[in-house]
């Protein structure tokens, strides 16, 4: 099983050389401020609990499950030590408001320490994740009232959350929903229906959980504008802000699923359960847009995660296994045969691996970054730019990176051959819990069709031109940079060619819809590759400036040259395969699909 050991030359690399986090936390008016000696704790101590804590769980949760009876879910051994440990520790109060009690620190930070939980234990990370999710929503939208009965009991960890939106009828088409709220006298509603795949819906890791609840009011419209958000308890609170009276909320079953084993997927079974409305009713979706988007970053996260994870186990593996002799002659001759990293193809692998997790780091925390600056910049006009730049790239992120960080995964587990097939080396686990990183927060098409239709159609491609000005300055700042041409060059052409690609693809949509559908899954992989490849550049010239010498600078830029070299052309397979258009796609009957 691999042993996770945080990358942090990596990690302090991205955030203090790439993205200059001092600056910009110094420009967030709302937020604590983190000096380099804090900012150095927080991630040793952060790697010393996903090391030492987390990361020997990993196997456990995989084998052990979740359990299920009508009294409740019983996690794995170790989960609800672990957790009491991470609450002890403040970590779940480090990026919340302090006026609930929390540390106030960026939410870019916090998502560093949310890396190194989730590759050390991704299924024990989602308890954690999507409470503070929960609670960021409250302080947001809740009224006053709500945020006094609940916040500080979510800051501190002692409460968790969850969303609740998915019905067995309808996945991502929430306008479907059935899930009913009958207002009462008291101004509380009685919440009725049944949810499923409800990730944490019922533990034992905390001694409550508030659930956070899509239903429509009797009377309300149709469709995705009748939809109301509440917040549903599974234990009321008493008059002095404890745990209650048990709600009618219960959990009715949890899944068999393929990977993430140890995280609780629940069907959730509301009976009359009394619920509070969050913000106006008929507006709950607007509110739970707001924790989706943050989950579909979590969610980019889980594939950024896994790929490292993969990375480490295969490129430890590689080192000491033993397998046939080079094709350019003995590497061991001392011993019966090489070990697998001197054989081209096995370097092809782990290079494609580091590539992807290294570029997916830096991306991600950029728009981590991005996040910030929206909520929290005292500059509106610089709230305004990072809100439209990370609304674009936050579905690139998500689906870009599961896709790849899955990509990875198997190419960890090929390097083991055989081995990687078989439980106990644990990389096929790593497989298997990231495999739903693609589904759920919206599929990968789902998600592409946000980009290319709503965010670049939508905004007639002005969207899209915050990026790709963006890049077109970096590249005219670097083009004379001794070392920089092959990647300026390249960079320069690709930013180009993708305005064209999307005018093309707009004119193409205007004659048949469809066209967007058919290209979105390759469009949005296309910008996934040109966003890493941005973020390589970056990085190339950030170790170019620094010393010869370095080893770890070395690497960076040899990287970056594998990555241009050998991944990103990828990118003229999915321009043909969208401009070829839709006909293809949409011109069989449904009938002939099979005889």
């Amino acid at each position: 099983m691999p042993q996770y050991t945080a990358p942090l030359r990596d990690i302090n690399f991205v955030l203090k050389e790439v993205l200059n986090c001092d600056k910009h936390f110094a420009s967030l008016a709302s937020r604590e401020e983190v000096s380099e000696d804090l900012m150095d704790a927080i991630l040793t101590e952060g790697a010393k609990f996903s090391e030492n804590v987390l990361s020997p769980l990993n196997q456990i949760g995989d084998q052990q499950g979740c359990t299920w009876s009508e009294s409740g879910v019983t996690t794995p051994d170790g989960f609800k030590e672990a957790y009491q440990q991470f609450a002890e520790g403040g970590w779940p109060s480090m990026t919340a408001n302090p006026q609930f009690g929390g540390q106030g620190l960026p939410n870019s930070l916090g998502l560093v320490v949310t890396e190194m939980v989730s590759s050390a234990c991704w299924a024990w990370g989602m308890y954690t994740g999507l409470s503070q999710s929960a609670a960021r929503l409250l302080e947001v939208y809740a009224s006053d009232e709500l945020q006094e009965t609940y916040l500080a009991k979510m800051t501190d960890g002692t409460w968790g959350g969850t969303m609740c939106l998915t019905e067995s009828h309808c996945g991502s088409d929430l306008g479907l929903l059935r899930t009913k709220a009958e207002a009462n006298a008291d101004g509380s509603f009685n919440i009725t229906g049944t949810k499923i795949f409800i990730s944490g819906g019922e533990h034992d890791m905390m001694e409550n959980i508030v659930h956070l609840v899509l239903a429509r009011v009797e009377g309300a419209p149709a469709g995705t504008k009748g939809i109301s958000l509440f917040v549903v308890p599974k234990f009321l609170p008493d008059a002095n802000g404890e745990v209650g009276e048990r709600n009618g909320v219960h959990c009715g079953s949890i899944e068999h699923k393929m990977g993430i084993k140890a995280s609780a997927t629940c069907v959730m079974n509301f009976d009359g359960a009394k619920g509070f409305l969050v913000g106006e009713e008929n507006r709950g979706l607007n509110a739970m847009f707001h924790m989706m988007n943050s989950a579909r970053l979590g969610t980019a996260l889980q594939g950024l995660s896994a790929g490292e994870a993969s990375f480490q186990g295969a490129l430890a593996y590689a080192r000491d296994r033993l397998q046939m002799r080079s094709l350019s002659g003995p590497k061991n001759p001392d011993g019966p045969a090489d070990p697998l990293i001197v054989h081209a193809d096995v370097r092809r692998m782990l290079l494609t691996q580091k590539a992807l997790a290294e570029g997916s780091r830096a991306f991600i925390y950029w728009v981590a970054q991005l996040v910030d600056t929206f909520y929290f910049s005292g500059d509106e006009e610089e709230r305004r730019k990072a809100e439209e730049l990370s609304e674009l790239l936050t579905p690139i992120a998500k689906a870009f990176v599961t896709e790849t960080g899955l990509e990875s995964a198997n190419y960890g587990m090929q390097v083991f051959g055989g081995h990687g097939f078989i439980s106990e080396w644990g990389m096929e686990q790593i497989v298997r819990d990231l495999r739903i990183s693609t589904l759920y927060e919206g599929t990968t098409g789902i998600q592409a069709l946000d980009l290319l239709g709503r965010k670049v159609m939508g905004s007639g491609g002005k969207q899209l031109m915050v990026f790709t000005k963006i890049i077109h300055q970096f590249c005219k700042e670097q083009q004379d940079k001794p070392g920089m041409a092959p990647f300026v060059e390249k960079l320069a052409a690709l930013n180009a060619e993708w305005g064209d690609i999307t005018g093309k693809l707009g004119e193409k949509a205007m004659s048949n819809a469809d066209e967007v559908g058919a290209a979105s899954v390759d469009y949005l992989m296309y910008s996934g590759y040109v966003s890493l490849a941005f973020m390589w550049a970056r990085m190339a010239s950030i170790a170019l400036d620094g010393d010869a010498d370095d080893a770890f600078l070395q690497a960076k830029v040899q990287t970056a040259q594998f990555y241009y070299q050998r991944i990103l052309p990828r990118t003229e397979s999915h321009k043909i395969a969208m401009l070829n258009g839709a006909d293809s796609v949409m011109a069989m009957p449904e009938a002939s699909f099979a005889f």
